[in-house]
C-alpha cells in the first residue's frame, strides 16, 4: 500500500491515523508548556505528577520530549511521603517548572494530572540553588480540600515532609537546606511569579 491507501478494512493505515491525530491541536503534546495551569490559578492549579507516593523511584519530567522519565533510585531508605510533581507552565529561578507536593489520601501514577490547593511553601536549598516547594492538598480529595493552610495540618505531618526533604539525599553526599514554612499568602505570590 502507497501513502494515502487505506487498508482491506477500508480505514486509514496506522501511522497515518497516528499522524493525522498529531496534527490536531487537541492533543496535548507537552506536559510542561501544552497543559494549562487550571482556570482558577493561582488558588487552584494543575499538577502533573511525576513521583507517586510511597515512592523509592526519583522521576522527573524530561524538558526536551515531554516525557516522564526515571532519574534515579533514592540512595536511602526513605520514600517519597506525597504525590510529587510541577505546576505547568510556570518556570522558577532554576529553569525548571514550580515544584509541588501534593497530600492526598491515594498514590497517583506519574504523568497523571491532578487539581491542587496551595496551603504552603517550603523554602529549600538544593546544593547551593534555591529549589522552593509548594505544599497543596488535593482540591478533590474529600479527606484533603478543607485544608487551607500548612498549620492546619498534624505537626508530625509537617516534621514528616521536612525530614525527607533534609534526608534525602544524604546518602549521596549532596547538602540540602530546609526553611520554616511559609504561609498560603506567600505560596500564592510564588506561582503569581513563575506564571
Amino acid at each position: 500500500m502507497s501513502s494515502g491507501e487505506q487498508s482491506p478494512s477500508g480505514a486509514p493505515k496506522l501511522n497515518e491515523r497516528i499522524l493525522s491525530s498529531l496534527s490536531k491541536r487537541s492533543v496535548i503534546a507537552h506536559p510542561w508548556h501544552d497543559i494549562e495551569i487550571g482556570s482558577e490559578a493561582p488558588h487552584i492549579v494543575n499538577c502533573v505528577v511525576e513521583i507517586t507516593k510511597g515512592s523509592k523511584v526519583k522521576y522527573e519530567l524530561d524538558k526536551k520530549t515531554g516525557m516522564i522519565k526515571v532519574d534515579r533510585v533514592l540512595y536511602s531508605s526513605v520514600v517519597y511521603p506525597h504525590n510529587y510533581g510541577f505546576i505547568p507552565r510556570t518556570l522558577c529561578e532554576d529553569n525548571d517548572p514550580l515544584d509541588i507536593l501534593v497530600l492526598m489520601q491515594e498514590p497517583v501514577l506519574p504523568g497523571s494530572v491532578l487539581r491542587a490547593k496551595p496551603i504552603g511553601l517550603m523554602p529549600m536549598i538544593d546544593q547551593g540553588e534555591k529549589d522552593d516547594k509548594l505544599i497543596a492538598v488535593c482540591a478533590d480529595d474529600p479527606e484533603y480540600r478543607h485544608y487551607t493552610d500548612f498549620k492546619q495540618l498534624p505537626p508530625h505531618r509537617l516534621a514528616e515532609i521536612r525530614r525527607f526533604f533534609e534526608d534525602y539525599k544524604k546518602n549521596e553526599n549532596k547538602e540540602v537546606a530546609v526553611n520554616a514554612f511559609l504561609s498560603p499568602e506567600t505560596a500564592i505570590e510564588v506561582i503569581q511569579n513563575s506564571m
